[in-house]
C-alpha cells in the first residue's frame, strides 16, 4: 500500500482551500521537493527535484514546509488499520508498506483483494487520505503494481500472467535502478525485460556483480524476500540545504549541533545507538565530501555525535562555501550497550550526558523548544 502524495494530501485535507491548487512540500529555493501533489506533478514537479527547478515548472505552487510530527501521527493511524488485517507488515517509509496477507482469507472471510479495498476506503473516509494498492505474489511485483495506476490505483499481477506482463516493460521499472545503473544497462543493450531474458545468469553476474544475479531473477518475476516486520534500521541521518552558500564557521557549527540533536532524538525514540558518525558536506560547486569515524562505544547522545561531527568538520579543508550539511549515525545496535564506558580523556562527558538526559525529560514534558543549547541559536 502506497499513499498518494502523502504529505501534500495531509496538507490538503487540513486546508480545503488547497484542494485544486498545486502544492509542493519542501524547503526554500535552495532545498529539494519532499513531495508534490498530483496537480504539481502534471506540470513536471517530482520528488527530490531542486526547488528552484520546481518553481520554474510551477511558479504558482503553494510551498509548505514539512510537518513531520503530523505526518508521523497520520502514518501511525494508517498502521493501526493495517494491523487489523495482518501482523506481517514491513514499513518502507511513513506512507508505504508491504503487507503479507497469506492465509488471512479464512480469518476475515474475504480474499486479500477485498480486504485491501476496504483498507483504502477506510483510510479515505476516516483519515481523508488516499492510497494505491499493488497485489501480487512477491514484493517486487507488488511494488510494481502499486505504481501502475496512481492515484487511487488498485492493480493485480497474477502468477500466471507475470511473464507476459514483464516481457516488454522497461528495466527502469525495477525499484532501485537509478540513473547510473540505467546507464550501465543501456551500454549492455539492456532496456527491457525481454533484453534481460537473453542473458545467461553467469554473464549478468560477471558484468554487473550481485546486481546481475538480482536482475536475472527479477526478469523472471522471482523475488524470495519475505515481508519482514522487524526489518533492521541501518542508519539514522539528518541533513539540510542552505538558502545561501555559507562558509561561516559559527553558523555551520549551529547546524552541526541541530543535526546531531535530531539524529540523537531519532535514535533514542527507536531505542538505537551507533558506532559510526558521518559528516556530509556539499560545496558550492556541488562536490560532495563525506567524512566518517568509528567510536570505541556506540552512542545515542547528541553531545557525543556533535563533538565527533565537529571534529570531522575541523579536519576538512574548507576550500569553498557549503550548500548542504548532514550528520549521520550508523552501525546501529540496541541502546542497552550504548555509552557504557564514558570518555577517560574527558572527565566532563558523564556530567554532560546526565544533563542531556535531564534535558530530554524536560522537552518530553514541555515540548521540543522548552530548553535549548545556546549554540542551537546560531
Amino acid at each position: 500500500m502506497d499513499c498518494d502524495a502523502f504529505y501534500a494530501s495531509v496538507e490538503k485535507r487540513d486546508n480545503p482551500d488547497l484542494a485544486d491548487k498545486p502544492v509542493i512540500i519542501g524547503g526554500g529555493r535552495r532545498g529539494v521537493v519532499s513531495t508534490a501533489c498530483y496537480v504539481a506533478r502534471i506540470r513536471g514537479v517530482r520528488s527530490a527535484m531542486p526547488m528552484f527547478q520546481a518553481l520554474k515548472l510551477c511558479p504558482d505552487a503553494v510551498i509548505i514546509k514539512p510537518r513531520m510530527s503530523l505526518y508521523a501521527e497520520v502514518s501511525r493511524q494508517i498502521r493501526t488499520m493495517m494491523e487489523e488485517l495482518t501482523p506481517s507488515i514491513e514499513p518502507l517509509s511513513l506512507d508505504e508498506a508491504f503487507l503479507d496477507l497469506t492465509g488471512t482469507a479464512k480469518l476475515h472471510g474475504h480474499p486479500p483483494a477485498i480486504m485491501l479495498a476496504r483498507l483504502v476506503k477506510r483510510m479515505r473516509s476516516e483519515l481523508g487520505i488516499t492510497g494505491s494498492i499493488g497485489l501480487s505474489h512477491n514484493k517486487f511485483l507488488a511494488k510494481v503494481a502499486s505504481d501502475l495506476d496512481k492515484p487511487h490505483g488498485f492493480s493485480v499481477i497474477g502468477r500466471a500472467e507475470t511473464a507476459d506482463f514483464l516481457r516488454d516493460k522497461p528495466v527502469r521499472m525495477i525499484w532501485g535502478v537509478g540513473q547510473a545503473a540505467q546507464a550501465s544497462l543501456d551500454q549492455a543493450g539492456i532496456r527491457t525485460f525481454r533484453d534481460l531474458l537473453r542473458w545467461e545468469q553467469r554473464d549478468l553476474v560477471a558484468r554487473f556483480g550481485s546486481m546481475g544475479d538480482r536482475l536475472w531473477h527479477l526478469a523472471r518475476g522471482q523475488d524470495n524476500r519475505r515481508v519482514s516486520r522487524d526489518a533492521p534500521v541501518k542508519s539514522i541521518s539528518n541533513e539540510t540545504t542552505f538558502s545561501e552558500d555559507t562558509a561561516d564557521t559559527d553558523l555551520l557549527d549551529g547546524h552541526i549541533w541541530r543535526m546531531a540533536e535530531k539524529v540523537a532524538d531519532r535514535a533514542k525514540a527507536k531505542g538505537k545507538a551507533g558506532r559510526v558518525i558521518t559528516l556530509k558536506l556539499k560545496r558550492a560547486d556541488h562536490k560532495l565530501l563525506t567524512r566518517r569515524t568509528s567510536l570505541r562505544d556506540a552512542t545515542q547522545m547528541a553531545d557525543t555525535i556533535y563533538r565527533t561531527a565537529r571534529a570531522l568538520f575541523d579536519q576538512t579543508d574548507h576550500k569553498s562555501p557549503y550548500r548542504l550539511l548532514g550528520v549521520g549515525l550508523s552501525e546501529l545496535c540496541g541502546e542497552d550497550v550504548a555509552d557504557l564506558s564514558g570518555d577517560l580523556l574527558d572527565p566532563q562527558a558523564r556530567a554532560r550526558a546526565k544533563a542531556e538526559r535531564a534535558t530530554d525529560e524536560i522537552r518530553k514534558r514541555f515540548g521540543e523548544d522548552a530548553i535549548l543549547k545556546g549554540r542551537a541559536l546560531r
